[in-house]
């Protein structure tokens, strides 16, 4: 028996087990343990496609596992999660009773892009719209921005019915817009084929220490930046068509 190649459909059902995690911890909003679970099953879903790209064991099985996890963990959570902030949020457009479900526009995006992933072939080293973990991680971290951020601007835009709706119809857009974004994972390490990377992590960590929560959404805000200065400037050093 190949236990290795058992090893990376194991971590992807990790994955869809901490996006289990945070629906529950969602329903209660508990954001917080929720944003923690969400990171994780990210990691999980990170490493599944190292390992079996290492143990050489991909496979169609590995695939369709994988988007059936993400779609837990990144589409129907970043859905729950903007259905709580449309009830709680202030009532400018309606105050129907089923108002919020619009919120789970964000998941029928995710569905759209993560079926579309696994026809598409031109998403091998990179990607074409958000991917879905990076869009679950902006829609988490937006109640621990109105929880902890001091500035009442941010609290005033994060509560409106309106600027909610816009960014769950962005969402869905950004989700599926044909715009090349460039991928984290790392198939060479050498500093010339991830330079792009480093920028972006290098990046993303400022943001976070500086910023806590509110620089979750400005680290996704500047993966898009970047890829559309690569994909004019070449950042990564590789040749635009």
């Amino acid at each position: 028996m190949n236990i290795k190649k058992h090893i990376p459909n194991c971590i992807t059902l990790l994955n869809l087990f901490c996006g289990c995690i945070a629906m529950v911890f969602v329903s209660k909003q508990e954001f917080e343990i929720a944003f923690f679970f969400v990171f994780l099953g990210i990691f999980f879903d990170f490493f599944d496609g190292f390992f079996a790209r290492l143990f050489k064991v991909t496979g169609a099985l590995g695939l369709q596992l994988d988007s059936l996890a993400d779609m837990v963990t990144s589409g129907v959570v970043p859905g729950y999660v903007m259905y709580y902030l449309l009830v709680n949020s202030q009532h400018e457009i309606t105050a129907c009773p089923y108002f919020p479900f619009l919120g789970f526009v964000i998941t029928m995006g995710s569905c759209y892009r993560l079926a579309f992933f696994n026809i598409d072939t031109r998403q091998t080293d990179s990607f074409i719209g958000l991917p879905t973990p990076a869009n679950s991680l902006f829609m988490l971290s937006l109640p621990l921005v109105i929880k902890y951020s001091d500035s009442l601007v941010a609290f005033e835009l994060l509560t409106s019915q309106w600027v909610l709706l816009l960014i769950t119809a962005f969402s869905a857009f950004i989700l599926n817009a044909e715009i090349p974004l460039f991928s984290l994972k790392i198939k060479k390490f050498t500093l010339k084929d991830n330079l792009l990377q480093i920028i972006f992590i290098t990046l993303s960590v400022l943001l976070v220490l500086f910023f806590h929560y509110a620089g979750v959404p400005l680290v996704i805000i500047s993966y898009v930046l970047l890829s559309v200065l690569n994909n004019r400037f070449s950042l990564d050093g590789k040749a635009k068509i």
